[in-house]
Protein backbone atom coordinates (compact mmCIF):
# COMPACT_ATOMS: atom_id res chain seq x y z
CA UNK A 1 0.00 0.00 0.00
CA UNK A 2 1.36 3.53 -1.09
CA UNK A 3 -0.27 6.19 0.32
CA UNK A 4 0.44 9.97 1.65
CA UNK A 5 -1.11 10.29 5.06
CA UNK A 6 -2.17 8.51 8.01
CA UNK A 7 -3.90 10.32 11.12
CA UNK A 8 -3.13 11.90 13.03
CA UNK A 9 -0.69 13.03 10.81
CA UNK A 10 -2.81 14.18 8.12
CA UNK A 11 -4.07 17.19 6.02
CA UNK A 12 -7.65 16.04 4.90
CA UNK A 13 -9.73 13.32 4.45
CA UNK A 14 -7.37 10.86 1.97
CA UNK A 15 -5.34 10.20 5.36
CA UNK A 16 -8.55 9.38 7.35
CA UNK A 17 -10.02 6.90 4.30
CA UNK A 18 -6.73 5.38 3.98
CA UNK A 19 -6.87 3.97 7.84
CA UNK A 20 -10.07 3.35 8.19
CA UNK A 21 -9.89 0.97 4.73
CA UNK A 22 -6.97 -0.60 6.08
CA UNK A 23 -8.17 -1.53 9.28
CA UNK A 24 -11.40 -3.09 7.48
CA UNK A 25 -9.07 -4.89 5.48
CA UNK A 26 -6.49 -6.32 7.86
CA UNK A 27 -9.84 -8.26 9.52
CA UNK A 28 -9.38 -9.92 6.61
CA UNK A 29 -5.79 -12.45 6.38
CA UNK A 30 -4.20 -9.50 4.51
CA UNK A 31 -0.61 -8.26 5.31
CA UNK A 32 -0.34 -4.57 4.77
CA UNK A 33 2.64 -2.45 4.39
CA UNK A 34 1.70 1.32 4.01
CA UNK A 35 4.95 2.93 2.84
CA UNK A 36 4.57 7.15 3.84
CA UNK A 37 7.17 9.64 2.54
CA UNK A 38 7.72 10.70 6.42
CA UNK A 39 8.37 9.88 9.59
CA UNK A 40 6.22 9.73 12.82
CA UNK A 41 4.42 7.63 15.29
CA UNK A 42 0.91 7.08 14.13
CA UNK A 43 0.12 4.22 16.96
CA UNK A 44 -1.07 1.73 14.32
CA UNK A 45 -0.87 -2.00 15.28
CA UNK A 46 -3.02 -3.55 12.33
CA UNK A 47 -0.56 -2.62 9.56
CA UNK A 48 3.50 -2.43 9.34
CA UNK A 49 4.24 1.14 8.39
CA UNK A 50 7.40 1.97 6.52
CA UNK A 51 8.82 5.04 5.85
CA UNK A 52 10.17 5.67 2.43
CA UNK A 53 13.13 7.74 2.51
CA UNK A 54 15.79 8.79 -0.07
CA UNK A 55 19.41 7.75 0.16
CA UNK A 56 21.22 9.88 2.25
CA UNK A 57 18.77 10.73 4.25
CA UNK A 58 17.94 10.46 7.56
CA UNK A 59 14.35 11.36 8.72
CA UNK A 60 11.35 12.72 6.66
CA UNK A 61 9.22 15.42 8.81
CA UNK A 62 5.76 16.28 8.13
CA UNK A 63 6.60 20.20 8.36
CA UNK A 64 2.90 21.31 10.46
CA UNK A 65 -0.07 20.52 8.36
CA UNK A 66 0.74 21.85 5.10
CA UNK A 67 0.04 19.73 2.55
CA UNK A 68 3.23 20.31 0.59
CA UNK A 69 5.65 20.90 3.48
CA UNK A 70 8.44 18.75 4.12
CA UNK A 71 11.86 18.54 6.58
CA UNK A 72 14.46 16.39 5.04
CA UNK A 73 17.38 15.49 7.86
CA UNK A 74 19.95 14.60 5.74
CA UNK A 75 23.23 12.12 7.60
CA UNK A 76 25.34 15.39 7.84
CA UNK A 77 22.80 16.72 10.03
CA UNK A 78 22.04 19.23 7.69
CA UNK A 79 18.41 20.35 7.01
CA UNK A 80 16.53 20.74 3.55
CA UNK A 81 12.60 21.23 2.70
CA UNK A 82 11.22 20.29 0.01
CA UNK A 83 8.28 20.91 -2.24
CA UNK A 84 5.38 18.64 -3.22
CA UNK A 85 6.75 17.78 -6.69
CA UNK A 86 10.10 17.18 -5.21
CA UNK A 87 9.27 15.07 -2.40
CA UNK A 88 6.72 13.00 -5.02
CA UNK A 89 10.14 12.42 -7.37
CA UNK A 90 11.92 11.25 -4.26
CA UNK A 91 9.16 9.38 -2.76
CA UNK A 92 9.53 7.58 -5.91
CA UNK A 93 12.86 6.69 -6.11
CA UNK A 94 12.90 5.32 -2.21
CA UNK A 95 9.96 2.62 -3.07
CA UNK A 96 11.80 1.77 -5.99
CA UNK A 97 14.82 1.26 -3.80
CA UNK A 98 12.60 -0.37 -1.04
CA UNK A 99 10.81 -3.12 -2.87
CA UNK A 100 13.86 -4.33 -4.42
CA UNK A 101 14.29 -6.16 -1.04
CA UNK A 102 10.78 -7.26 0.11
CA UNK A 103 8.10 -9.51 -1.02
CA UNK A 104 4.46 -8.79 -1.96
CA UNK A 105 1.65 -10.16 -4.15
CA UNK A 106 -0.54 -6.52 -4.84
CA UNK A 107 0.58 -3.13 -5.03
CA UNK A 108 -2.37 -0.54 -4.39
CA UNK A 109 -1.68 2.87 -4.12
CA UNK A 110 -3.50 5.96 -3.24
CA UNK A 111 -3.67 9.43 -5.43
CA UNK A 112 -1.29 10.68 -7.35
CA UNK A 113 1.30 11.60 -5.25
CA UNK A 114 1.76 7.57 -5.12
CA UNK A 115 1.44 6.35 -8.92
CA UNK A 116 4.65 7.00 -10.19
CA UNK A 117 6.25 5.25 -7.73
CA UNK A 118 3.20 2.51 -7.85
CA UNK A 119 4.46 1.83 -11.23
CA UNK A 120 8.35 1.34 -10.58
CA UNK A 121 7.37 -1.42 -7.94
CA UNK A 122 5.42 -2.90 -11.13
CA UNK A 123 8.47 -2.41 -13.32
CA UNK A 124 10.87 -4.09 -10.83
CA UNK A 125 8.10 -7.06 -9.24
CA UNK A 126 6.08 -7.67 -12.61
CA UNK A 127 2.87 -7.32 -10.00
CA UNK A 128 -0.31 -6.36 -10.44
CA UNK A 129 -0.85 -2.13 -9.88
CA UNK A 130 -4.08 -1.10 -8.33
CA UNK A 131 -5.00 2.87 -8.07
CA UNK A 132 -7.13 3.79 -5.60
CA UNK A 133 -8.30 7.72 -6.88
CA UNK A 134 -9.26 10.02 -4.35
CA UNK A 135 -9.28 13.10 -6.61
CA UNK A 136 -8.48 13.87 -10.29
CA UNK A 137 -6.65 16.99 -10.71
CA UNK A 138 -9.81 18.66 -12.33
CA UNK A 139 -11.38 18.38 -9.01
CA UNK A 140 -8.47 20.29 -7.19
CA UNK A 141 -8.60 22.78 -9.83
CA UNK A 142 -12.01 23.23 -9.95
CA UNK A 143 -12.80 22.67 -13.39
CA UNK A 144 -13.54 20.10 -15.90
CA UNK A 145 -9.64 18.90 -17.41
CA UNK A 146 -8.64 21.64 -15.98
CA UNK A 147 -5.37 21.60 -13.24
CA UNK A 148 -1.93 21.46 -13.47
CA UNK A 149 -0.22 19.97 -16.77
CA UNK A 150 2.17 17.91 -14.55
CA UNK A 151 0.11 16.27 -12.48
CA UNK A 152 -2.33 15.41 -15.22
CA UNK A 153 0.68 14.10 -17.16
CA UNK A 154 0.66 11.80 -13.79
CA UNK A 155 -2.20 10.69 -13.61
CA UNK A 156 -3.02 10.11 -17.11
CA UNK A 157 -0.19 7.78 -17.54
CA UNK A 158 -0.57 5.85 -14.65
CA UNK A 159 -4.12 5.11 -15.15
CA UNK A 160 -2.97 3.63 -18.53
CA UNK A 161 -0.95 1.39 -17.32
CA UNK A 162 -2.78 0.27 -14.13
CA UNK A 163 -4.02 -2.96 -14.06
CA UNK A 164 -7.49 -1.59 -11.90
CA UNK A 165 -8.70 1.95 -11.24
CA UNK A 166 -10.44 2.31 -7.99
CA UNK A 167 -12.45 5.47 -7.80
CA UNK A 168 -14.68 6.55 -4.44
CA UNK A 169 -17.49 7.83 -6.84
CA UNK A 170 -19.69 7.33 -9.97
CA UNK A 171 -18.66 11.28 -9.85
CA UNK A 172 -14.86 10.33 -9.63
CA UNK A 173 -15.55 7.30 -12.37
CA UNK A 174 -16.85 10.06 -14.55
CA UNK A 175 -14.31 12.42 -14.36
CA UNK A 176 -11.52 9.98 -15.09
CA UNK A 177 -13.11 8.89 -18.14
CA UNK A 178 -13.76 12.73 -19.18
CA UNK A 179 -10.12 13.41 -18.62
CA UNK A 180 -7.80 10.69 -19.75
CA UNK A 181 -9.97 8.64 -21.57
CA UNK A 182 -9.74 5.52 -19.57
CA UNK A 183 -12.37 2.60 -20.24
CA UNK A 184 -15.22 3.02 -18.03
CA UNK A 185 -14.87 -1.03 -17.41
CA UNK A 186 -11.26 -0.70 -15.92
CA UNK A 187 -12.81 1.42 -13.55
CA UNK A 188 -14.94 0.12 -10.26
CA UNK A 189 -16.14 2.18 -7.92
CA UNK A 190 -15.64 1.89 -4.49
CA UNK A 191 -17.46 4.90 -2.02
CA UNK A 192 -15.71 5.37 0.93
CA UNK A 193 -17.25 5.00 4.22
CA UNK A 194 -17.46 5.69 7.60
CA UNK A 195 -16.53 4.39 11.41
CA UNK A 196 -19.67 5.10 13.54
CA UNK A 197 -17.77 3.45 16.58
CA UNK A 198 -14.63 5.78 15.96
CA UNK A 199 -16.21 8.87 16.89
CA UNK A 200 -15.24 10.54 20.63
CA UNK A 201 -18.67 11.51 22.04
CA UNK A 202 -19.18 15.54 22.17
CA UNK A 203 -18.10 17.23 26.03
CA UNK A 204 -21.27 19.22 27.55
CA UNK A 205 -19.39 22.68 26.92
CA UNK A 206 -18.45 23.69 23.53
CA UNK A 207 -14.86 25.09 22.73
CA UNK A 208 -16.69 27.77 20.87
CA UNK A 209 -18.35 29.83 24.27
CA UNK A 210 -19.28 32.74 22.02
CA UNK A 211 -21.28 30.76 19.80
CA UNK A 212 -22.88 29.22 22.73
CA UNK A 213 -23.78 32.45 23.70
CA UNK A 214 -25.11 33.70 20.77
CA UNK A 215 -27.23 30.34 20.03
CA UNK A 216 -28.77 31.16 23.45
CA UNK A 217 -29.65 34.39 22.50
CA UNK A 218 -31.71 33.08 19.06
CA UNK A 219 -28.66 32.81 16.82
CA UNK A 220 -28.28 29.84 14.43
CA UNK A 221 -24.94 28.66 13.24
CA UNK A 222 -24.26 27.20 9.52
CA UNK A 223 -20.55 25.39 9.56
CA UNK A 224 -18.10 24.69 6.76
CA UNK A 225 -15.17 22.32 7.34
CA UNK A 226 -12.62 21.57 4.48
CA UNK A 227 -9.82 23.06 2.92
CA UNK A 228 -10.06 27.20 1.74
CA UNK A 229 -9.52 26.18 -2.06
CA UNK A 230 -11.65 26.95 -5.46
CA UNK A 231 -12.67 23.19 -5.18
CA UNK A 232 -14.97 23.60 -1.62
CA UNK A 233 -16.90 26.60 -3.46
CA UNK A 234 -16.94 28.62 -0.47
CA UNK A 235 -17.10 32.21 -2.12
CA UNK A 236 -20.75 30.50 -3.76
CA UNK A 237 -21.59 29.96 -0.11
CA UNK A 238 -20.57 33.28 1.32
CA UNK A 239 -22.83 34.90 -1.61
CA UNK A 240 -25.73 32.35 -0.46
CA UNK A 241 -25.01 33.90 3.17
CA UNK A 242 -25.54 36.94 2.42
CA UNK A 243 -29.08 36.51 1.06
CA UNK A 244 -29.93 33.88 4.26
CA UNK A 245 -28.59 37.04 6.84
CA UNK A 246 -31.03 39.60 4.45
CA UNK A 247 -33.57 37.07 5.75
CA UNK A 248 -32.78 35.65 9.24
CA UNK A 249 -30.10 37.95 10.42
CA UNK A 250 -29.47 35.65 13.84
CA UNK A 251 -27.39 33.27 11.79
CA UNK A 252 -23.54 33.09 11.88
CA UNK A 253 -21.52 30.94 9.64
CA UNK A 254 -18.47 28.94 11.04
CA UNK A 255 -15.80 28.11 8.54
CA UNK A 256 -13.39 26.19 9.31
CA UNK A 257 -9.90 25.20 7.90
CA UNK A 258 -7.39 27.08 6.03
CA UNK A 259 -5.84 27.06 2.38
CA UNK A 260 -4.76 29.97 -0.33
CA UNK A 261 -8.60 31.29 -0.57
CA UNK A 262 -8.24 32.34 3.24
CA UNK A 263 -7.94 36.50 2.52
CA UNK A 264 -10.33 36.57 -1.00
CA UNK A 265 -13.17 34.92 1.16
CA UNK A 266 -11.91 37.29 4.46
CA UNK A 267 -12.56 40.28 1.80
CA UNK A 268 -15.48 38.76 0.06
CA UNK A 269 -17.49 38.50 3.41
CA UNK A 270 -16.42 41.98 3.87
CA UNK A 271 -17.74 43.59 0.54
CA UNK A 272 -20.71 41.80 1.21
CA UNK A 273 -21.76 43.43 4.30
CA UNK A 274 -21.60 40.08 6.63
CA UNK A 275 -18.13 40.08 7.96
CA UNK A 276 -19.71 39.63 11.84
CA UNK A 277 -22.33 37.01 10.80
CA UNK A 278 -19.03 35.19 9.26
CA UNK A 279 -16.06 33.11 11.55
CA UNK A 280 -12.93 31.92 10.12
CA UNK A 281 -11.31 29.40 12.62
CA UNK A 282 -8.11 28.17 10.41
CA UNK A 283 -7.69 24.45 10.84
CA UNK A 284 -9.11 22.55 13.88
CA UNK A 285 -8.28 19.16 15.38
CA UNK A 286 -9.88 17.39 18.23
CA UNK A 287 -12.11 18.89 20.53
CA UNK A 288 -12.45 22.12 18.32
CA UNK A 289 -13.15 20.28 15.61
CA UNK A 290 -15.36 17.92 16.61
CA UNK A 291 -17.07 21.39 18.64
CA UNK A 292 -17.83 23.15 15.21
CA UNK A 293 -19.84 20.34 13.97
CA UNK A 294 -21.73 20.25 17.64
CA UNK A 295 -22.31 23.82 18.36
CA UNK A 296 -23.99 24.12 14.47
CA UNK A 297 -27.40 23.76 13.43
CA UNK A 298 -26.53 22.71 9.61
CA UNK A 299 -23.80 21.48 8.06
CA UNK A 300 -22.36 22.88 4.36
CA UNK A 301 -20.75 21.11 1.70
CA UNK A 302 -21.50 23.38 -1.24
CA UNK A 303 -17.73 22.07 -3.20
CA UNK A 304 -17.61 22.67 -6.95
CA UNK A 305 -16.03 18.69 -7.55
CA UNK A 306 -16.36 16.75 -4.61
CA UNK A 307 -15.09 13.22 -5.24
CA UNK A 308 -16.55 12.38 -1.72
CA UNK A 309 -16.32 14.22 0.61
CA UNK A 310 -16.37 12.88 4.36
CA UNK A 311 -17.29 16.18 6.22
CA UNK A 312 -20.96 15.55 5.71
CA UNK A 313 -20.82 12.29 7.52
CA UNK A 314 -19.29 13.31 10.08
CA UNK A 315 -21.45 16.17 11.00
CA UNK A 316 -24.34 13.50 11.10
CA UNK A 317 -22.41 11.67 13.52
CA UNK A 318 -21.85 14.66 15.90
CA UNK A 319 -25.58 15.36 15.67
CA UNK A 320 -25.60 17.88 12.37
CA UNK A 321 -27.64 17.28 9.64
CA UNK A 322 -26.35 18.12 6.22
CA UNK A 323 -26.46 20.06 2.82
CA UNK A 324 -24.37 18.52 0.16
CA UNK A 325 -23.60 19.71 -3.27
CA UNK A 326 -24.99 17.35 -6.37
CA UNK A 327 -21.52 17.33 -7.91
CA UNK A 328 -20.18 15.32 -4.77
CA UNK A 329 -19.61 11.88 -4.46
CA UNK A 330 -21.38 11.76 -0.98
CA UNK A 331 -24.58 12.51 -2.56
CA UNK A 332 -24.51 9.30 -4.18
CA UNK A 333 -24.87 7.25 -1.02
CA UNK A 334 -26.93 9.28 1.64
CA UNK A 335 -31.09 10.65 0.79
CA UNK A 336 -31.30 12.16 4.08
CA UNK A 337 -29.74 15.36 3.63
CA UNK A 338 -30.39 18.39 1.59
CA UNK A 339 -28.75 18.79 -2.08
CA UNK A 340 -28.18 22.17 -4.28
CA UNK A 341 -26.04 22.38 -7.64
CA UNK A 342 -23.00 24.31 -6.26
CA UNK A 343 -23.73 27.15 -8.30
CA UNK A 344 -27.39 27.75 -7.29
CA UNK A 345 -26.59 30.16 -4.83
CA UNK A 346 -30.37 31.14 -4.00
CA UNK A 347 -31.46 28.07 -3.63
CA UNK A 348 -28.68 27.02 -1.78
CA UNK A 349 -30.12 30.44 0.56
CA UNK A 350 -33.21 29.34 0.38
CA UNK A 351 -32.35 25.65 2.11
CA UNK A 352 -30.39 27.08 4.85
CA UNK A 353 -32.92 29.79 5.43
CA UNK A 354 -35.36 27.30 5.75
CA UNK A 355 -33.32 25.21 8.41
CA UNK A 356 -32.66 28.36 10.20
CA UNK A 357 -35.77 29.38 10.85
CA UNK A 358 -37.19 25.70 11.88
CA UNK A 359 -35.92 23.57 14.41
CA UNK A 360 -38.14 20.92 13.50
CA UNK A 361 -37.15 20.92 10.42
CA UNK A 362 -33.54 20.64 11.68
CA UNK A 363 -34.00 17.91 13.98
CA UNK A 364 -35.91 15.68 11.74
CA UNK A 365 -33.32 16.12 8.88
CA UNK A 366 -30.83 14.68 11.19
CA UNK A 367 -33.15 11.84 12.74
CA UNK A 368 -33.54 11.11 9.84
CA UNK A 369 -30.05 10.78 8.34
CA UNK A 370 -28.38 9.30 11.69
CA UNK A 371 -30.67 6.16 10.85
CA UNK A 372 -28.56 6.10 7.81
CA UNK A 373 -24.90 7.07 9.60
CA UNK A 374 -25.66 4.14 11.86
CA UNK A 375 -25.73 1.53 8.98
CA UNK A 376 -22.54 2.60 7.75
CA UNK A 377 -19.30 0.50 7.59
CA UNK A 378 -16.42 -0.32 5.63
CA UNK A 379 -17.10 -3.59 5.31
CA UNK A 380 -18.23 -3.58 2.10
CA UNK A 381 -15.44 -1.32 0.35
CA UNK A 382 -12.64 -3.62 2.04
CA UNK A 383 -14.91 -6.84 0.90
CA UNK A 384 -14.60 -5.23 -2.97
CA UNK A 385 -10.98 -4.46 -2.50
CA UNK A 386 -10.56 -7.85 -1.44
CA UNK A 387 -12.72 -9.34 -4.34
CA UNK A 388 -10.44 -7.01 -6.96
CA UNK A 389 -6.90 -8.67 -5.37
CA UNK A 390 -8.16 -12.06 -5.79
CA UNK A 391 -9.33 -11.40 -9.35
CA UNK A 392 -5.79 -10.36 -10.34
CA UNK A 393 -3.68 -12.39 -8.40
CA UNK A 394 -5.41 -15.34 -9.63
CA UNK A 395 -4.26 -13.71 -13.36
CA UNK A 396 -0.95 -13.88 -12.54
CA UNK A 397 -0.85 -17.44 -11.26
CA UNK A 398 -2.59 -18.42 -14.32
Amino acid sequence: MLGWELPPHNSGGLGTACYQLCKSLSKKDLDIEFMLPYSADHGIDFMQITAAHPQGVTEVIRSGIAYDSYKYILEDGSEEYLDIYAQQQLYEHAVARLVEEKEFDIVHAHDWLTFRAALRAKEAKGCPVILHVHSVESDRAGSAGGGNPLVQEIEGMAMLAADRIIAVSQHTKNAIHRDYHIPLDKIEVVHNSIDPAAFEPLDVTNAYKYLSALKAQGYRVVTNIGRLTIQKGLPNLLQAAKLVVDKHPKTIFLIVGSGEQYYELLTLAAELGIGKNVLFTDFQRGKRLRDAYGIADLFVMPSVSEPFGMTPLEAIGYGTPAMVSYQSGVAEIISNCLKVDFWDIREMANQITAVMQSDALRDTLHANAYREFETMNWDNASHKIEALYKHHLAGVAS
